[in-house]
């Protein structure tokens, strides 16, 4: 026997077989290569199944008392999900059947009376590892269908900005949960208009999965349409209310939003909140949360208006928008969250860090909020950041 097998893991092998003499013969076949492997009898197909369990191999007599042929090897394989070997036995004059049941999705057979102890462990073995290296193959198309996936929608919640004025810049940073490899249903977006208003958004669809990630996109892409089209900014949340009540496959599927639209002279903005919590502002005199009306997400009712509100940003300035998964994180081992106070302050503490600070603020600040949580957050994380370089002499705040 090969030195490598003798050494190699305990294989659990579970022997269907209902004649007697083939039994003792399967079992002094493996005694004789001295093969690390248990064996356990069934004498059915039906009580081969209820022993499936912790099976890493089946050994298959084609002539069963209540299966025969390939019914029997179509009965285990639906039994065990593809997950357990199957290694069928055949006599001399049905080798052809022993073929059909390899082409039927058993890993291997054997001609009783032309086996050794060798060979009959080399089989089982080669059928086990077979059988994971499928289930290895399968779990990577799935991650790569998956990761396909994933960057398709991606590209939908996370776009790249409509932005032509080079007095501002933008930031952007997504950082999924530690509940799920899915992207969430937060997204963002910044469009340029003719008039030169900079219309900024952030809004998160409550829920998490590809149903929910999907929904987000839809909004995004209705949003960056409207706004594109010029659309007053009342008519394009109510269109995306309409939307969402229209695409969202759960009642009672709601998102939160936060539109900040920016006068083209940049010492100016409008603010709309819909349930979704208020943006940073940084400015020299330090940090701040900017103020509007909340009103309520979008989905929470059929009818809605969303108030704004106009802010002074002055003439150097930095904004931070984000999605619920920043705040909710909790300060060390008390049940106190994060919080938008605890907030401003982190990134009025960041923003002090030197030269380049905005192009690592939102990784450090998701990172400060990790490590006050002590672990990854929960929640998805969208956030930007956008700021007017073009008075910002010194590193200092809002500069």
């Amino acid at each position: 026997m090969d030195a490598v097998l003798a050494t190699q893991d305990l294989v659990r092998v579970l022997l269907v077989e209902d004649d007697a003499g083939d039994a003792l013969l399967v079992e002094a076949l493996l005694e004789e290569a001295a093969a690390p492997i248990r064996l356990t009898r069934a004498h059915t197909v039906s009580e081969a199944v209820a022993l499936l369990d912790g099976q890493d191999c089946v050994l298959l007599d084609l002539g069963l008392p209540d299966a025969s042929g390939l019914q029997a090897v179509r009965q285990l394989e639906q039994a065990n999900g593809g997950e357990v070997a199957v290694v069928v036995l055949t006599g001399l004059a049905d080798e052809q059947q022993g073929i059909a049941a390899v082409a039927a999705g058993a890993q291997d057979y054997l001609v009783k009376g032309q086996v050794d102890g060798d060979l009959l462990t080399r089989v089982i073995r080669y059928a086990v590892e077979r059988v994971r290296s499928d289930e290895i193959q399968r779990q990577l198309h799935q991650e790569r269908v998956y990761a396909s996936e994933k960057a398709r929608l991606e590209r939908g919640l996370l776009p790249s900005p409509v932005l032509s004025d080079d007095r501002l810049q933008v930031v952007p940073q997504y950082r999924p949960g530690r509940q799920r490899m899915q992207l969430g249903g937060d997204f963002y977006d910044v469009v340029q208009v003719e008039d030169g208003t900079v219309h900024v958004m952030i809004g998160d669809v409550c829920g998490h999965g590809p149903d929910e990630a999907a929904l987000g996109v839809h909004l995004r892409v209705a949003w960056r349409a409207l706004v594109m089209a010029d659309r007053p900014l009342d008519e394009v949340l109510a269109t995306m209310q309409r939307i969402l009540l229209h695409e969202r496959h759960l009642d009672g599927l709601f998102a939160t939003m936060c539109v900040l639209s920016i006068a083209a002279d940049r010492r100016t903005a409008e603010l709309r909140l819909a349930g979704h919590p208020p943006p940073v502002l940084l400015t020299p005199d330090g940090p701040g949360l900017l103020s509007a009306p909340i009103g309520v997400p979008l989905g929470v009712r059929a009818k809605a208006a969303w108030a704004s509100a106009t802010v002074e940003l002055g003439d150097r300035w930095s904004v931070v928008l984000y999605t619920d998964g920043l705040i909710e994180g909790r300060m060390g081992d008390t049940s106190e969250r994060l919080g938008v106070e605890r907030l401003a302050e982190l990134v009025g503490e960041l923003s002090s860090a030197g030269p380049g600070w905005r192009a690592t603020l939102l990784e450090d600040l998701i990172q400060r909020a990790r490590v006050l949580n002590q672990g990854d957050l929960v929640d998805d994380v969208a956030a930007l950041l956008i700021s007017r370089v073009d008075q910002d002499p010194t590193p200092d705040h809002g500069g």
